[in-house]
């Protein structure tokens, strides 16, 4: 069952790039690189898409430091939790059934698009309404996403228009000192 829930992820978003609405999509040795300001410091980083037995693995290669973060199925479809781990702990990462890692869950995406927010966390998002600001631009393009914002802090996410893969694109003003944006999306 695992294994088909993960390719129906993947085959459903078989090409990478842009599709002609603004979506980036993911499959298998999808490379995707942030810009990341951790506490002050900048950095970059590159993840790469992987399956492994059913899991989502994202290998994370930045300055130095590399590790395989592995999402479990079950975080993928229900998970609260968004891990900051920054794989300087272990070669490989099996992170909680409840975490996910630069994405939010599909079912934490189904109640943005039914009520407006979510939680994560143990925090609310709520969906910002207003016009759009600040708008993630790959390759000149213009990324469809949600822009969301923290109640209880500023804390800002702008996550990809993509219920099978929602991809955080940008998260800041994180109180954490973590702040990130996508800079790029290619294939190995």
């Amino acid at each position: 069952m695992r294994k088909i829930f993960i390719t129906i992820i993947f085959c459903s978003l078989y090409e990478v790039g842009f599709s002609q609405n603004g979506i980036p999509t993911i499959q298998n040795n999808t490379v995707l690189k942030y810009i990341c300001k951790l506490h002050g410091q900048t950095r970059t980083l590159t993840l790469t898409s992987q399956i492994v037995s059913d899991t989502l693995v994202l290998d994370l290669d930045t300055r130095g430091v590399k590790s395989s973060i592995r999402i479990m199925p079950e975080a993928v479809k229900n998970g609260t939790e968004l891990s900051f781990n920054q794989g300087e702990s272990a070669p490989v990462i099996v992170l909680k059934p409840t975490e996910t890692f630069f994405m939010i869950s599909q079912a934490a995406y189904q109640n943005l698009l039914k009520n407006s927010q979510f939680i994560y966390n143990n925090t609310t998002y709520d969906l910002d309404k207003n016009e759009e600001k600040d708008p993630i631009l790959l390759n000149g393009k213009k990324v469809d996403t949600w822009h969301v914002v923290a109640q209880i802090d500023e804390t800002e996410m702008w996550i990809v228009k993509n219920p099978e893969f929602p991809l955080i694109c940008k998260i800041a003003k994180n109180p954490l000192g973590i702040n990130f944006t996508l800079t790029e999306i290619d294939v190995k």
